[in-house]
């Protein structure tokens, strides 16, 4: 095969070129992420059944859910379901509390106020930041649109 010409560069190119795994990832990110918040549903239902206010309910989910992505965390066992999941584990409210663990226990050794007190959001500073900026540019964008009647 001669590297130098367009039909072996493409050929060898083609060897070379992993294979894409996009689908795969985006069915696995699917599948993890749609059991935790059927899991999630789950719980709501099964308060709601045992007399759990409908208000209170999904806060007790979104408390489970944080504390279980915590101790998984924790235990180092979040990393590698995310490894598999992708961002059906980041995206809901597991991947914010894992990020905020993970900044905790990097932060542990160098103390509880200069370390952990304040490098615990770091990580989360941004989203919280740029969320909260666009629901104020959305919220700007709506009173507009609602006051002109559209």
């Amino acid at each position: 095969m001669d590297i130098y010409t367009n039909e072996g560069k493409k050929k060898l190119i083609k060897e070379n070129t992993p294979r894409s795994t996009l689908g795969k990832n985006l069915v696995k990110s699917f599948l993890i992420g749609g059991a935790i918040s059927g899991g999630g549903e789950a719980l709501r239902i099964l308060l709601l059944k045992i007399g759990v206010a409908e208000k209170q309910a999904p806060v007790y989910v979104s408390l489970t859910i944080v504390s279980i992505a915590a101790v998984l965390t924790l235990l180092g066992v979040f990393d590698s379901i995310a490894r598999h999941a992708g961002a059906g584990t980041l995206v809901p409210i597991s991947g914010f509390s894992n990020a905020v663990t993970s900044q905790a226990i990097d932060a542990k050794s160098e103390g509880l106020v200069l370390g952990v007190g304040a490098k615990i959001f770091s990580i989360c500073g941004p989203v919280i930041l740029f969320g909260l900026a666009a629901g104020v540019i959305y919220g700007a964008i709506y009173y507009i649109a609602i006051s002109f009647g559209w």
